[in-house]
């Protein structure tokens, strides 16, 4: 009897001991699974910073008349280094995109096509823009207003979104600043960016690779030179990490 009560203290002892080596053995690896998380997160947030220096940098090149003439606002990167931070930055003006507002829909409909609408599609989303602009509706506010669109599907609203303004005011892109894709579905002329004035509405683009292969990238439109008596040099209209 005796015996066998030792054996049953025995089993029980040991199946304590298995569970606390379970639990001990769960708890070491979701402290580890939190030392990663922690340590990504870290070196993640390195990198958005690495991201924004570039647009600083950028922003300060801009308001430098002797470095402004590098950054030529028609899409070309710029490599630069941030503390051990790889960056590639780049401008576009707004000038070159098509402002919703007030362009021809017949003009956004071939941009809808180059963007990979099908004819039918392309037909019917410029045929949803005149009827909002004939109802008095109010403009577009916002970049993401056009993804409501009848018809507009997430890859055409992704392939769209880079190529389209609020800000640019033209009835027709400039060609000196269209992209590729713009100047094809228009028809515009391939002018060079050298030299032109670019507007006072920029996106700049800002990648960052820092080691160890952690990466971030970031757009900002900005307006340079804003409201007499603004405490900043730009204002901010757009912020997409």
């Amino acid at each position: 009897m005796i015996r066998h009560q030792r054996g049953v203290a025995l089993l029980l002892v040991l199946w304590v001991l298995a569970l606390l080596s379970l639990l001990l053995g769960g708890l070491a690896g979701w402290v580890q699974l939190e030392i990663r998380q922690a340590a990504w997160h870290r070196q993640h947030t390195q990198a958005v910073l690495a991201a924004e220096a570039g647009v600083a940098l950028a922003l300060q090149g801009l308001a430098d008349p002797l470095q402004r003439k590098q950054w030529i606002a028609d899409g070309r990167e710029i490599p630069l280094v941030f503390d051990d931070a790889q960056l590639h930055v780049s401008l576009r003006s707004e000038r070159g995109k098509l402002y919703l507002n007030s362009a021809e829909v017949g003009d956004f409909a071939r941009l809808a096509l180059a963007c990979g609408a099908t004819q039918a599609q392309a037909g019917q989303l410029a045929k949803d823009l005149e009827v909002r602009r004939n109802q008095g509706l109010a403009p577009f506010r916002v970049i993401e207003e056009v993804r409501q669109l009848p018809g507009m599907t997430q890859a055409l609203y992704s392939a769209l979104v880079p190529e389209i303004s609020l800000w640019s005011g033209l009835d027709r892109p400039d060609p000196a600043f269209a992209s590729t894709l713009m100047r094809r579905a228009l028809n515009l002329p391939h002018l060079s960016a050298v030299g032109a004035d670019p507007g006072e509405v920029l996106v700049i683009d800002s990648r960052a690779q820092r080691p160890g292969g952690y990466h971030a990238q970031l757009q900002a439109t900005v307006l340079l030179s804003p409201a007499q008596g603004s405490a900043q040099p730009y204002r901010v209209l757009r912020w997409q990490e």
